[in-house]
């Protein structure tokens, strides 16, 4: 299968961390293409820096239509993941929703570890949004300052494994999400340091990618995420008026 990897943010470092990650648990037979968002911002915090991020990744989904047999958002947060699911005809995963339900199965109690203190409060609408907000044990955070995106597992390793520590000695985890694509990958450091499952966004959505590949259900031509319905539009860049071409339908 071909599986299509977008970071929303313009971070090159961090989509290199999301691909060695992504490489590290796919299968044998999935290609898989990264992409970084060419317009936006570092890393995404706010609502509004996700919607920059969900435009950057519809802008790439339209232009490589026809390339890929699933799509991943690599942002947690999945910005533009619903909008997404609506235009396109191939399963589309986000590390959010891939993290969660891969969570829900190994505890009840899920804590989740994030980068920064504003993250916080779009997180937990999107915990929420999938109906998990009442498992949700806590969202411990980072409060330092990011220097780089891509350092943040080097420059603060010390305080997630305490973050870590504390969701589930003080907040009751019974399994834990390390939360963003900078954390790609730690999951795998701090699995055995810890005394609960560690459950890492992409890997998470990688497989659930190819799951959904190879389970074939179908698609949605009535409900919620059927195709837009067809309508005259205008101004449009070309890559987004491809996802509205019924032609694609």
């Amino acid at each position: 299968m071909k599986l299509l990897i977008v970071n929303p943010n313009i971070s090159q470092s961090v989509t290199d961390l999301i691909e060695a990650e992504a490489r590290r648990v796919a299968a044998p037979d999935t290609r898989i293409t990264m992409a970084t968002a060419t317009a936006g911002v570092a890393y995404i915090e706010t609502r509004f820096e996700a919607l920059l991020g969900a435009h950057a990744v519809a802008t790439v989904a339209g232009e490589r239509l026809g390339e890929y047999d699933a799509l991943l958002v690599a942002a947690f947060g999945d910005p533009g993941l619903l909008a997404l699911k609506e235009a396109l005809d191939v399963p589309v995963v986000g590390m959010t929703e891939a993290a969660l339900m891969t969570a829900a199965q190994l505890g009840q109690r899920i804590g989740i570890i994030a980068i920064s203190h504003r993250i916080t409060a779009w997180y937990r609408e999107c915990v929420d949004q999938y109906g998990l907000l009442s498992r949700l044990a806590c969202i411990r955070h980072l409060n330092d300052p990011l220097r780089d995106p891509g350092k943040v597992q080097v420059d603060h390793a010390a305080s997630l494994l305490d973050l870590s520590q504390r969701a589930v000695l003080e907040d009751g985890a019974d399994v834990l999400i390390l939360a963003g694509a900078p954390l790609a990958g730690l999951a795998r450091s701090l699995a055995g340091r810890l005394p609960v499952p560690v459950v890492d966004g992409v890997s998470s959505g990688v497989c659930q990618a190819e799951s959904l590949v190879r389970l074939q259900p179908g698609v949605a031509r009535l409900g919620s995420f059927a195709r837009p319905p067809i309508k005259h539009h205008a101004g449009l860049q070309p890559a987004l008026a491809a996802l509205l071409n019924p032609r694609n339908a």
